[in-house]
């Protein structure tokens, strides 16, 4: 039998438990399956914006790997640092050991302002209202008038969305319940999405870009002078672009004509304008009722300065860019202050060093061949890597299934090796020796009797519980 420990219960990692379950190489094989948190699914639980209920149904999938009778879905277990297990000792007890700890790092912006009050990393900000355990209690949206986004990404556009969208739409998903009522009372009433490319560089799908423009009460505005300094937009039928990018440009070009579409709802008089229901006209300047939201997407501007005043970030200092003709921008040497009392930066992730593992500080990410870990240039036996921290913060979820095969396959060709290291007979009565608190599948579904009792005394769906005491008082059957 092949005993095989998988660090991380995202879909990287349930990917590959998968696939070793699929190999018909090695016909025994037992998987367990750890994770830090007491909650499988990873990002998947703590990174989808809570109103892509399509998205998180893929926990679904991921269950049924997890609960196949060959895997043991292990949560609360630390490995590396001063509280967890070494990898080395870790490697004691298995076969062989994978490790898909993702990237959990934000990238910063390196610019002066950036450590103000009010500025931190969408990564933070996600976590929030994903009720990640490790996310401190916050109020962001409560202070701010006017919000801005770096970044024109995904996760840019899916914290644009959370701001501009009303409580009211975001009840009926499992957010926490602190989270919802500083949503409720938010006063934010512009957010900026900003790129310091152009919108054929853009890194957001077509599915998320639509997503903004049937917001209830949103109002998408887009300067048609930065999107016609791209290229690409503007001699869109001489180039050959990728199909998201030719969509892209399509739904940017429709808003630019039209000056931005009007919220869901708009009723249109014989001249052509828009009203809300009730009425009440949208101006040319992008007004809209009361309670409603703007959005601008704005391109060509690198941010170079967060602004401050009163001991927080008041704003943030851009400098005007232009393409220059190599695929890349360049100054102009003119600047934009756009006011901002909450700045969100979302320019990508970076894998974080796990001690007692090698690491790339350039890359971030483990050195490997084909998922086999790389140790001074050599394979190490029984160690190997998949997901982000293998090949960096790139793809989809989808992404991650052919990167879990290609490391498996590696792990199944060196079987006959791996099977000759000793492996510990019951690693999780190990691990707790050790001083492991394992919570095992059991008690995940106890957390999650535990979320949907609360929300059924708020009057919702389930509801995430959002902090560790109480995760692991539901994890063990009890009442708070």
């Amino acid at each position: 039998m092949l005993r095989v420990a998988v660090v991380g219960s995202g879909p990287s990692g349930v990917y590959t438990a998968q696939a070793l379950l699929n190999q018909s190489l090695v016909p025994e094989v037992r998987v367990h399956v750890l994770d830090r948190l007491p909650t499988p699914y990873g990002l998947v639980r703590y990174g989808v914006a809570p109103d892509h209920e399509k998205i998180k149904s893929l926990q679904n999938s991921l269950r049924a790997v997890l609960e196949d009778e060959r895997v043991t879905f292990v949560g609360h277990v630390q490995i590396g640092g001063a509280d967890g297990v070494p990898p080395a000792r870790l490697a004691e007890l298995y076969h062989a050991v994978v490790y898909c700890v993702g990237a959990a790092a934000d990238r910063p912006l390196a610019v002066p302002g950036e450590e103000l009050p009010g500025s931190c990393s969408a990564t933070r900000f996600v976590s929030w209202y994903s009720a990640h355990p490790d996310s401190a209690p916050d109020d962001f949206a409560l202070r701010a008038r006017s919000a801005v986004v770096i970044g024109v990404g995904n996760v840019a556009v899916d914290v644009a969305r959370i701001l501009a969208r009303g409580a009211d739409e975001l009840r009926a998903t499992d957010v926490p319940r602190a989270a919802l009522g500083a949503l409720a009372g938010s006063r934010v009433r512009e957010v900026h999405i900003v790129g310091r490319r152009g919108p054929s560089q853009a890194r957001f799908t077509t599915k998320e870009l639509r997503e903004l423009g049937a917001l209830p009460g949103a109002r998408i505005l887009v300067d048609p002078a930065e999107l016609a300094r791209d290229p690409a937009y503007a001699a869109p039928d001489g180039l050959p672009l990728p199909a998201v990018v030719r969509r892209n440009l399509e739904v940017l070009r429709g808003w630019a004509v039209r000056g931005g579409p009007r919220p869901s709802g708009a009723v249109y008089d014989r001249s052509g304008a828009a009203h809300d229901p009730s009425g009440v006209p949208y101006g040319p300047s992008g007004a809209v009722p009361d309670g409603g939201r703007r959005i601008r997407l704005r391109f060509f501007l690198r941010p170079v300065e967060l602004l401050e005043r009163g001991g927080r970030v008041a704003g943030v200092r851009f400098a005007r860019t232009v393409p220059d003709g190599a695929g890349g921008v360049q100054d102009t040497g003119t600047y934009e202050d756009i006011e901002a009392q909450l700045v969100l930066r979302a320019v990508g992730y970076r894998g974080v060093e796990l001690p007692g593992l090698p690491f790339d500080p350039v890359r971030g990410t483990v050195p490997h061949a084909a998922g086999r870990v790389l140790r001074d240039g050599v394979p190490s036996p029984g160690e190997y890597v998949a997901g982000w921290i293998k090949r960096g913060p790139t793809g989809v979820i989808g992404s991650n299934r052919s990167c879990a095969k290609e490391t498996v396959a590696s792990l199944i060709e060196d079987a006959p090796l791996l099977a000759r290291r000793p492996a510990a007979d019951d690693p999780l009565a190990v691990l707790r020796a050790w001083g492991q608190r394992p919570v095992e599948w059991d008690g995940w579904l106890s957390i999650e009797r535990a979320e949907e009792a609360l929300g059924r005394s708020l009057g919702r769906g389930p509801v995430k519980i959002p902090d560790w005491s109480g995760l692991l008082a539901a994890a063990r059957g009890e009442e708070r």
